[in-house]
């Protein structure tokens, strides 16, 4: 019988192991040409290495009609391990995030630490040396008091679709709670009962002994992330073509740096960059450009470049 090639890189093999075990529905020779950036010919080598030497894999079928390949009966969770690298960086992004994410990162290194419990010490170790000896960069930004069980709540409504009675700033409200969007403050984005259509922003830390409603709620496929590509920031409002000048100097910043989902970064002949993007906020878009100093010239709208300008007397004025 004639056998079958063989891919042989040993690392890509493993991690097509490990993408085939992630993938509750298998993968295809489509997937495998994109994750690894092969020919068909080459993944269809992969495919066969694999299924040679791990009869454990089936073929799945699904909806789509797609040829698929993954494990339904089978767990590769021994093949699985974390590097000190990979968890110390998990660790400086808790330092850097708000409470709720930090929690929510530190279970997830507590379960990695049980994953890999034979080594557990020289983990911890390295993991230390590694803290110690990379600087993290300290973000300047308002802390606020958020009380865990209130985000538990709000996250179960969020899923089961369920209304919530709350209070806020004081006042008793019914919310429809649609996502979470983390910032600088984090943001409830809800429809709230009698204010009429419409989502609205509610700060997470001035929410009020919230508490579950037996009532669910239509989000009518609503979806957090368009809704905030809409804005610059978080607070909605008139969406409109922001257009800036950023002067060379700064040409090599701009060109690694994400004003906007929606921008698009152009370099002009003399060395300069217009960037373009459509946004709601003007205030947050006006903080942000402070940071530019006389680098950025607003081109477009007018009435922003006329209220930067006013902005920028107000601040002079407070000197």
């Amino acid at each position: 019988m004639e056998e079958k090639p063989r891919y042989s890189r040993v690392s890509d093999i493993i991690s097509l192991l490990l993408l085939m075990q992630s993938k509750l529905n298998g993968v295809s020779l489509a997937d495998i040409q994109e994750e690894f950036h092969v020919s068909r010919r080459t993944a269809e080598r992969m495919r066969d290495s694999i299924l040679n030497i791990m009869p454990q894999i089936e073929e799945i079928e699904t909806d789509d009609r797609c040829k698929r390949w993954g494990f339904r009966h089978f767990s590769l969770d021994e093949f699985v391990s974390f590097t000190p690298d990979e968890v110390a960086a998990i660790e400086k992004i808790k330092t850097d995030c708000d409470e709720i994410t930090g929690r929510d990162l530190q279970s997830v290194i507590n379960k990695i630490k049980t994953l890999n419990r034979r080594r557990i010490n020289s983990m911890e170790d390295e993991v230390e040396f590694l803290l110690r000896s990379e600087g993290c960069a300290i973000r300047q930004a308002p802390v606020y008091k958020i009380d865990l069980n209130t985000v538990s709540i709000i996250r179960q409504a969020i899923r089961e679709k369920l209304k919530v009675k709350a209070v806020y700033n004081g006042k008793n409200k019914i919310l429809s709670p649609l996502g979470l969007i983390y910032g600088e403050k984090i943001h409830l984005i809800a429809r709230e009962e009698g204010k009429g259509k419409g989502e609205y922003n509610y700060l997470l830390h001035k929410i009020k002994n919230v508490s579950l409603t037996r009532e669910y709620f239509e989000d009518g496929g609503f979806n957090i992330k368009e809704f905030a590509k809409r804005s610059f920031g978080v607070y909605q409002g008139e969406i409109y073509e922001v257009k800036l000048r950023l002067s060379a100097d700064a040409a090599e910043d701009v060109l690694h740096y994400n004003f906007h989902p929606t921008q698009e970064v152009v370099k002009q002949p003399d060395g300069s960059i217009i960037v373009t993007f459509k946004a709601s906020g003007s205030k947050h878009i006006m903080w942000h450009l402070f940071k530019w100093g006389p680098a950025v010239e607003i081109l477009e709208p007018q009435h922003l470049k006329e209220d930067y300008r006013e902005y920028l007397k107000e601040v002079l004025a407070a000197i």
